[in-house]
């Protein structure tokens, strides 16, 4: 929805996502749609919503910016992205034009995602569904399957999945990675930092059934990729990216200091 909102309606001239649209379920887009239209709402209720949408657009901005640069950058032949839910990458990034993209989650989300994009134009040289349930499922068996070669650079793309995640899990995954990445590798990571706000948006998403599971400080990040073969190159909270972008980001990311990304090479 943020992706949305802010598509052709940013201070941010390297942010576009004409996919996020397309990609929403339908009463999410009707919700995107009331926005853009300028009505005002009505009640306070529909006015804190406006101004929480419109926050997260901004945060949206703000996150897909450093991320996409981050994915340039590598300029791998293979891109994983982990918990793909609605990400509209390998629809819109003209650079994946040689790049084929592993698409993993759960076969459900990938089912509604395989309906939604046949409208889409692809970008990518190749999209692979690669359906796995965490909870069962190998994640090295699913890669492996959809033709994944770990003789090749890979970039692997983990954003907003591992603040659900517990350290054990988060371990797991990372121990496949490892396995399946060559020098030149690249792993980039969205993670939550211990921080006040944290513990507000802690209880209001396990309300929702998404309760946090895992946070780090830059320093244990730092040593935990270094665990698993991975030098950090990039860390940086979000308020720092946004002030790097226009007044109106910075301005809307100024309080997102728990929400962190991170850039990792493979180490030799």
């Amino acid at each position: 929805m943020g992706r949305a909102v802010a598509h052709g309606a940013t201070t941010e001239s390297r942010f576009s996502d004409p996919t996020a649209l397309a990609l929403l379920p339908d009463d999410a887009r009707a919700i995107v749609e009331r926005f853009r239209s300028g009505v005002a709402p009505k009640g306070i209720r529909g006015r804190l919503g406006h101004t929480y949408i419109d926050k997260l657009s901004k945060v949206m901005v703000a996150r897909t910016v450093a991320i996409d640069d981050a994915v340039r950058e590598a300029s791998s032949l293979q891109l994983v992205i982990l918990g793909a839910g609605l990400d509209g990458r390998a629809w819109r990034m003209p650079e994946l034009g040689e790049t084929t993209v592993f698409e993993v989650d759960h076969p459900n989300t990938q089912r509604e995602k395989r309906e939604r994009v046949a409208a889409l134009s692809q970008a990518a040289r190749d999209v692979r569904f690669t359906p796995v349930d965490f909870t069962r499922d190998s994640l090295d068996d699913a890669l492996t399957a959809a033709g994944h070669d770990p003789a090749l650079a890979t970039t692997w793309l983990w954003e907003g999945v591992v603040m659900y995640l517990t350290p054990a899990d988060i371990e797991a995954t990372l121990d496949v990675i490892k396995r399946r990445s060559v020098s030149g590798s690249r792993l980039i990571v969205m993670y939550h930092s211990p921080a006040l706000m944290l513990r507000l948006i802690g209880l209001i998403v396990r309300r929702i059934g998404e309760p946090l599971r895992s946070s780090f400080t830059a320093d244990t990040m730092r040593a935990l990729l270094a665990r698993y073969g991975f030098g950090v190159v990039w860390d940086a909270d979000m308020p720092t990216i946004g002030c790097a972008m226009s007044a109106e980001i910075a301005q809307a990311t100024r309080r997102m200091k728990h929400l962190r990304i991170v850039t990792a090479d493979r180490l030799l």
